[in-house]
């Protein structure tokens, strides 16, 4: 799936998180039901925002394999992202790669600010922990 806008991602499958509308607002003007997000939806939501922080060289795959670091192309860059959905909030855990010469500390923070903000900002949903492992240094 290549995805160009956030509006894409709302998908529906099994194991997704489900909002409801509690709002009199929301209710005046849409019709009564949920919203279901999978978490790959998330999850693509988390890597578009990550692969635009300065510093990321780009997203990998976990488990690593045979040792070797592999840098996934944008469009599956979804598949460097771990997304643990919880009664109430949703955990995400980053598998980057960094570029040599640049602070370890200072980009991990900017991918959590960044990632923490998209995923509340485009899903209202609450995120209660952004974990950034790095993978390596290129």
């Amino acid at each position: 799936m290549y995805v160009q806008s956030v509006f894409d991602l709302v998908i529906c499958l099994d194991n997704s998180f489900t909002m409801n509308k509690s709002s009199k607002q929301a209710d005046q003007h849409l019709p009564a039901g949920k919203i279901e997000v999978a978490p790959r939806a998330i999850a693509s939501i988390a890597a578009l925002s990550v692969v635009q922080v300065d510093g990321v060289v780009g997203m990998t795959i976990y488990p690593l394999q045979d040792g070797v670091i592999q840098i996934l192309p944008s469009r599956y860059a979804y598949k460097g992202v771990d997304v643990r959905i919880h009664s109430d909030a949703v955990t995400i855990a980053l598998y980057v790669l960094l570029a040599y010469g640049s602070s370890i500390s200072e980009i991990t923070n900017n991918v959590q600010e960044t990632v923490h903000q998209a995923v509340e900002q485009a899903l209202n949903m609450p995120v209660a922990h952004v974990y950034v492992r790095v993978q390596g240094v290129r």
